[in-house]
């Protein structure tokens, strides 16, 4: 018997990577008694960093390691998008005062001890098919235990990519930049401003015309239509010219975006009178 409990807790170090975390339905189905989970804790050889959750001892808990678990080990279908894909891309790097919430973007519902992590910043969950088309992930090939394969993941969407995160490449699925500026600007004027959109977008010179195409013709949402090419046409790049205007529908009437702005003539919408001088 202690043999057995010893090969047990063996395995589950492999099956558990130290970083990652899953929760006591994960536990179950492999076969770890909630006896027997409370026997690991007692001997600290697993932590709970919320009720219901475990992680082994070791390891600092950040927020990729939370996503990188939801995905490749819990099975969500969530995705990193939005400011924090851009970021995690190279893209829109600034010096905060305070610690950024991480955007998440799922059809399904998300467990609620995210919102309890210990030392995790804030998670804002969006709807991933609110403006866009609904997408399904594909189901994850993650080699989470060999150096250099953690990126494999099967029959993902174009409008999603993985990041190799971490020492050992660990995938992380987010959007991909074409995606990440879209649902940047529908966050628009509630969690982004005019100012610090127009930073990101100026820093975007190589997004591809080829995957914005679709993005833009199937976006349900004529407010973040009208205000891609408003800030695309305040930076002029070069991929805007590749892009079929008449096959994207931009709606008519005007858009109060901004309270108390003026309105842009060419896309009908409010923006902040002092646009013109950043």
């Amino acid at each position: 018997m202690a043999a057995q409990k010893k090969n047990k807790l063996s395995l589950l170090k492999y099956l558990l990577p130290e970083g990652l975390l899953v929760d006591a339905a994960w536990m179950e189905g492999r076969g770890y008694s909630r006896s027997l989970r409370s026997q690991y804790v007692a001997a600290g050889w697993l932590y709970q960093p919320v009720r219901g959750v475990y992680k082994q001892p070791l390891g600092r808990l950040g927020w990729e390691q939370v996503v990188i678990s939801l995905q490749a080990l819990l099975k969500y279908q969530v995705s990193v998008g939005g400011r924090t894909a851009l970021e995690q891309q190279g893209y829109g790097h600034y010096i905060y005062m305070k610690e950024q919430p991480v955007h998440l973007y799922s059809d399904e519902k998300l467990p609620g001890w995210l919102s309890k992590l210990p030392d995790c910043p804030e998670f804002i969950i969006h709807n991933r098919s609110r403006f866009l088309p609904k997408i399904t992930m594909g189901e994850p090939i993650s080699f989470l235990h060999e150096e250099g394969e953690g990126g494999n993941m099967a029959e993902l969407p174009a409008s999603l990519m993985v990041s190799q995160w971490g020492q050992w490449k660990w995938p992380l699925v987010m959007s991909i930049p074409e995606r990440a500026i879209l649902e940047v600007l529908d966050e628009l004027p509630a969690r982004e401003t005019f100012e610090s959109v127009d930073k990101l977008m100026e820093g975007l010179v190589n997004l591809r015309p080829r995957r914005l195409q679709p993005l833009l013709e199937a976006a349900k949402s004529v407010k973040v239509k009208r205000l891609f090419f408003y800030f695309a046409d305040r930076h002029n790049h070069q991929w805007l010219t590749r892009l079929d205007r008449d096959s994207i529908d931009l709606g008519t009437g005007k858009r109060v975006i901004y309270k108390g702005g003026k309105l842009d003539n060419s896309y009908q919408i409010t923006v902040p009178e002092d646009m013109d001088a950043l």
